[in-house]
């Protein structure tokens, strides 16, 4: 006998369960006091910088901006496996509570982010308006109704083939969203939100009444929960091995010119596999690029001199850090076994990868600084960048490689 309540209990305790075994890696990790850090040095900038506003500053629209990213972006946690396609599909009128309970477990989990983010800018908001804290609550109450709005249609979208609707559907969500909590936040009439909250009514009647005769598109749900756990997979092996994470591959022939520059030669054969496993496999170089981008946009408007030493140290760090799977990427490879290379041409490898990474990363924010006119300061992040990248490839990663 089919149980769905079984099934939905099964499946969510299995997977809460494995993201508690691989939080406690990561919360164990040297990565989180280094968070710990910028987030407190993010904040102490982002209050002087709030008490810098006028009177005329539109927080209100960056506000619903910000809030209208977050309450658009609503996926509905299913906790599908790939061969629930072809064993649930046939039950898939029977499910209505599974979904059900899948939304309201979705609309607590996201519930809660959109609560931080409301914290995050509710003294922006407090400062411009002269209003204070008095309608948090408020607030938080309407936006979490406004999120369940979201996830209600995102969920009905899945019943569609076309990849336009998505897309619009997207668009004109995210327009509902900003305009919705700008007149939110911008004390408008009554009225006027209730016209909005009839158009939002409408606009989700509208998707209900043209999917009732359609069936759902497991194919995409089972995608996007596998990209979701995808993700957080990839966070956890940071940390630790993860059985179950998946290498993903792109071709990027636009940096072959990097490769062609390492000779064919028996010693330079770890060089050429870790180069064309940076450049291609996983998200390694999205990770450098994306750490560099919003380190240098942090050391360009960070004006304290010590702080922006600090900083570009604790970015050169968390690249370092990240990449360091990159040393066990190729470890389940039988063939790697094969090569009649010596270990140390490995090490070598990997340490010269590292090392040429973090000082590329250390000489763009050189750059960053010399643009400012901070001319003292970038040489001193230059040659501190470097040496810390010494430090940490000859000493630090050596240790961590053997643990």
């Amino acid at each position: 006998m089919f149980d769905e309540k079984k099934l939905w209990k099964d499946r969510s305790v299995h997977r809460l369960k494995e993201f508690g075994v691989y939080l406690r890696y990561i919360l164990n990790g040297h990565l989180v006091v280094v968070l710990l850090f910028l987030i407190g040095t993010a904040a102490f900038y982002y209050q002087n910088w709030i008490r810098s506003l006028s009177q005329d500053f539109p927080a209100e629209i960056i506000i619903a901006v910000i809030l209208g990213l977050f309450l658009t972006h609503s996926p509905v946690y299913t906790f599908l496996l790939e061969a629930d396609q072809v064993f649930l599909i046939p039950l898939e009128t029977r499910l209505k509570g599974y979904f059900l309970r899948s939304g309201l477990l979705s609309l607590v989990f996201q519930g809660y982010i959109l609560l931080m983010v409301l914290a995050i800018v509710m003294p922006m908001y407090a400062h411009v308006s002269r209003n204070g804290f008095q309608s948090f609550l408020i607030f938080f109450i309407i936006l979490l109704v406004i999120k369940g709005w979201n996830i209600a249609v995102n969920w009905k979208i899945h019943y569609y083939v076309q990849p336009s609707v998505y897309t619009w559907d997207m668009f004109v969500r995210y327009f509902i969203n900003v305009l919705f909590t700008f007149l939110l936040f911008n004390n408008a009439h009554f009225l006027f939100l209730l016209i909005f909250a009839i158009i939002m009514a409408s606009y989700f009647r509208s998707f209900s009444v043209r999917t009732k005769k359609m069936g759902l598109k497991w194919d995409l749900l089972i995608v996007q929960e596998e990209k979701r756990m995808a993700s957080f997979y990839r966070l956890a092996n940071l940390f630790t091995d993860v059985p179950k994470l998946k290498d993903t591959v792109k071709r990027r022939k636009w940096l072959d010119w990097l490769i062609n520059r390492i000779s064919f030669s028996e010693d330079k054969t770890y060089h050429y596999l870790f180069a064309r496993t940076f450049l291609r496999s996983s998200d390694y170089l999205g990770l450098f690029i994306r750490l560099t981008v919003i380190g240098a946009l942090a050391l360009y408007f960070i004006s304290f001199g010590a702080g922006q030493i600090v900083l570009s140290l604790l970015f050169i760090y968390l690249t370092g850090f990240q990449l360091l799977p990159l040393w066990n990427h190729h470890q389940n490879k039988l063939w790697i076994y094969l090569y009649p290379v010596s270990q140390t041409h490995k090490t070598a490898a990997f340490h010269s990868l590292l090392m040429k990474i973090l000082i590329i990363q250390s000489s763009i924010f050189t750059i960053v600084i010399m643009f400012k006119g901070e001319w003292i300061f970038s040489l001193i992040i230059l040659f501190s960048g470097m040496l810390f990248s010494f430090l940490f490839v000859s000493v630090y990663s050596k240790k961590r490689l053997k643990a």
